[in-house]
């Protein structure tokens, strides 16, 4: 039996995609060993935008030094395989369909969510691969998340925290970062990413009463760029270090971030330069250069980018303000659970035309049409298309050496990946 085939059956499991609580993760864990319990070292990221980059940094950096390090991440673009890294290689076919059988088996009728089966699926491949560090990326909040069930983490860290979720974590800023704050453990170090005073108001308090030292930004430690390098600075010292490989001035805050979690672990200056040269971290203002959807554009650029909030829109238009000037076209997808007024807004002034697109076998997508009328709302040249496809052939029509950024959504991330390699 086939991975997809065992994932299709824990999708019918609960009738909800996210419903918030541990009840039913301790029930599962508890099934199968409780394997949270015979983790390596775990570093335990939430945040709102640039916990995927921080952690793919954190993984360069760890890896350069010649440690084996376990990796989870949500969600997936292409394959679900993406989300589980064995000391540093995607879980293979069999070993995925292995512990998913498992977890299935052990699970039996119950309820419970595909987060959390594939989670614990996650947590107990770790504990049967020998490994230096184990790296979780909450999936949604922090206080009640799945990966939120170790007792002791070696360090967690709060990237920074925006408004996204509302549904599920609150509509306020406060709101929000408490529920990141949830992953603080008492006596544990926490590495704090840039913050908005209200979310770092919560996240000190939380701090206090549990006892966590703080290695927050702009008290602890300090990042910036300087004629084309990065400065990191905290009470050990200075690094002077080469810019992210990933582009991007919110890049600069995430390598800061990742630095200062290495040096937490008494790393060195190799590791923390390691980490930001050497990091991947795909659909993050991703040039596209080989497939099927690269060669239909040329010769125009492509461009791949799976942010899709308000604040990942305002990083995006920074970043693209920084690139060599070219005529930019959006080509956008978004799901109906996102502030589309909120992301658009920020990318009016530095594209050139958005093409909407309904994102394909997404019950949850925003059809095109609202798309280009939110687009318009915002002062974009709006138009529509029938498929990625379509779109990247109607701008290369009109504008042959332009820069085609495909944006709005992980999951149209995802079906642009899979179509680029067909």
């Amino acid at each position: 039996m086939s991975s997809d085939v065992i994932l299709a059956r824990m999708m019918a499991l609960h009738p909800k995609v996210i419903d918030l609580t541990l009840d039913r993760v301790w029930r599962l864990l508890e099934a199968v060993g409780n394997p949270q319990d015979r983790l390596p070292p775990v570093i335990h990221v939430a945040g709102t935008n640039g916990k995927g980059s921080t952690q793919a940094m954190i993984r360069a950096g760890l890896e350069a030094g010649g440690s084996a390090v376990h990796a989870y991440t949500s969600p997936h673009l292409a394959r679900f395989h993406e989300r589980i890294r064995l000391a540093g290689e995607l879980i293979s076919e069999p070993a995925l369909t292995d512990v998913l059988d498992r977890c299935y088996a052990a699970n039996g009728p119950e309820a419970i969510t595909y987060f959390e089966i594939t989670t614990v699926a996650a947590l107990l491949a770790f504990t049967e691969t020998p490994a230096d560090y184990t790296l979780l990326e909450v999936g949604l909040g922090g206080r009640l998340d799945a990966t939120n069930v170790i007792a002791q983490p070696s360090l967690t860290i709060i990237t920074p925290v925006d408004m996204d979720h509302q549904a599920f974590l609150g509509d306020t800023l406060g709101a929000i970062a408490g529920e990141k704050a949830g992953i603080i453990k008492r006596g544990v170090t926490c590495v704090v990413g840039p913050q908005h005073d209200e979310g770092m108001d919560v996240i000190e308090r939380v701090a206090a009463r549990l006892g966590a030292p703080l290695l927050a930004y702009g008290q602890h430690w300090h990042v910036s760029t300087e004629r084309g390098r990065l400065i990191y600075q905290d009470e050990r010292g200075l690094l002077d270090l080469p810019l992210p490989n990933l582009p991007g001035p919110h890049q600069v805050m995430n390598a800061g971030a990742a630095i200062a979690a290495l040096r937490a672990l008494g790393k060195d200056e190799a590791a923390c330069e390691a980490a930001i040269t050497r990091a991947y971290w795909p659909a993050r203002m991703e040039r596209l250069t080989k497939g099927a959807l690269v060669d239909l554009a040329q010769p125009a650029e492509l461009w791949l980018d799976g942010g899709h909030n308000p604040a990942a829109g305002l990083a995006l238009a920074q970043t693209l303000q920084q690139m060599p000037p070219r005529p930019t076209h959006l080509i956008c997808g978004m799901l109906n659970t996102k502030d589309i007024g909120g992301y658009l807004r920020h990318l009016a002034g530095v594209a050139d035309s958005l093409t909407a697109v309904s994102i394909p076998g997404e019950a949850a997508t925003i059809p095109a049409a609202q798309t280009a009328a939110e687009a318009a709302k915002v002062g974009l040249d709006a138009e529509i298309a029938g498929s990625v496809q379509a779109a990247i052939s109607a701008i290369k029509a009109k504008a042959p050496n332009a820069r085609i950024l495909i944006c709005g959504s992980l999951y149209l991330a995802g079906h642009v990946i899979r179509e680029n390699n067909t």
